[in-house]
């Protein structure tokens, strides 16, 4: 990349890795993250885990894999906008939720509450557990042995874990921190109190904007919401008054999608022209200077930030506690939970799990094996697991 701006991430600068796999005559350190992340078992079980609707519900509902691929387009958009890294965003964005279980959200609630007395699960400290040790097809070592920055990226990408004394922050400081912090294996330490890059910053950015705009698509299709419905709403609803105005009466899907790219471009450009702002006003003289600047430097302006958190509030009341969601949600916990409890008890996991789990040395241990099995499972392998263990007693509708 030849325009890249000062503040930006050097890949001929980077941390290194914790294992030297020689350079790369083709490649830079960042795209050799991004293609390890890419050709992963854990990238591709993505593809069969729950984004807000269950895989079975439909072909056309975002799963984690189509929402991740979104997510590192809009990364690397905004990274190219901002003259940053493009490989290094598009790294952070597409490795972001490999540490997600199977039903979403509904899955890492379940599995932080048994490993409350462990430290609990934290979905982005497991992508960390995925990427440096569980992925395993490596002859030398275990894990991606992804860059430094790469790392950083994963682990920090929606802020600093801790304070400059080493206290708690932001959701962390109620929850307390994730287990494994001080045993991460990577090149030299992550820095837990400073900022990310703003590659990751983008990543964690583009996060929101896609959960925005395409959790609204997929409640249009499932039928939960209707577009007069997002008249009055923050943000999309003067969208929503401007394509109904000027396109009354073509078909529903369309108006939908016309909303939806506008609901896009408007935060992106939002996001580019703040950011621009932000990062002019203290110039970080590298992307060292970019951790210590003590802010997010890659945010929506104040007005969109506002708008942005009452859209949320709404999909939260209208789609994410809707009972046509709610439903299978609680019936996935249910699954999630048994699977654990029978595996914890009884150690009975297939293969080199089944060792690990037989070995472990105390409960503390066992917990974490089988926390790593449950959670690398795809929707439709839990329902089959809990199926052949619970005599079918684990379908969801």
């Amino acid at each position: 990349m030849t325009d890249r701006a000062p503040y930006a991430s050097d890949p001929s600068l980077s941390r290194g890795r914790l294992y030297d796999p020689g350079l790369s005559p083709t490649r830079s350190e960042f795209q050799r993250d991004r293609d390890r992340i890419i050709h992963s078992t854990a990238f591709r079980r993505l593809q069969y885990k729950t984004q807000v609707f269950l895989h079975h519900e439909g072909q056309h509902y975002r799963t984690r894999l189509t929402h991740t691929l979104e997510v590192s387009q809009m990364a690397r958009s905004l990274a190219r906008a901002l003259r940053l890294d493009e490989d290094l965003a598009e790294a952070v964005a597409l490795a972001h939720d490999l540490g997600h279980t199977p039903f979403g959200h509904a899955g890492e609630r379940v599995l932080n509450d048994k490993l409350a007395a462990w430290g609990g699960f934290d979905h982005n400290m497991q992508a960390i557990r995925v990427v440096t040790r569980l992925e395993n097809r490596y002859a030398e070592h275990d894990g991606l042995n992804l860059s430094w920055e790469t790392l950083e990226g994963i682990l920090k990408h929606n802020g600093p874990l801790v304070d400059a004394a080493g206290r708690p922050v932001g959701r962390y400081r109620g929850e307390g921190l994730p287990a494994g912090l001080d045993t991460i294996p990577a090149r030299s330490d992550l820095l837990l109190s400073t900022h990310a890059s703003l590659e990751a910053q983008c990543a964690a950015i583009a996060d929101d904007i896609a959960y925005n705009a395409h959790d609204i698509d997929d409640a249009l299709r499932a039928g939960l919401l209707r577009l007069p419905d997002l008249a009055d709403v923050p943000l999309v609803g003067p969208l929503v008054t401007e394509v109904l105005g000027r396109w009354p009466d073509i078909a529903a899907n369309r108006q939908a999608h016309e909303v939806q790219r506008r609901l896009i471009t408007q935060m992106i450009e939002d996001v580019i022209a703040e950011s621009s702002r932000l990062i002019a006003g203290i110039w970080p003289a590298d992307a060292d200077a970019v951790r210590h600047a003590g802010m997010t430097l890659v945010r929506f302006s104040s007005p969109i930030e506002s708008a942005e958190q009452a859209l949320k509030r709404f999909l939260f009341e209208r789609v994410y506690r809707s009972e046509r969601v709610m439903a299978p949600v609680r019936r996935s916990q249910v699954v999630v939970a048994d699977l654990f409890d029978h595996y914890f008890a009884s150690a009975d996991l297939p293969g080199r799990w089944g060792d690990e789990a037989r070995r472990a040395i105390d409960d503390m241990q066992r917990a974490r094996i089988v926390a790593d099995f449950v959670a690398g499972m795809t929707d439709p392998y839990a329902l089959e697991q809990h199926a052949r263990l619970f005599d079918g007693g684990g379908q969801l509708r």
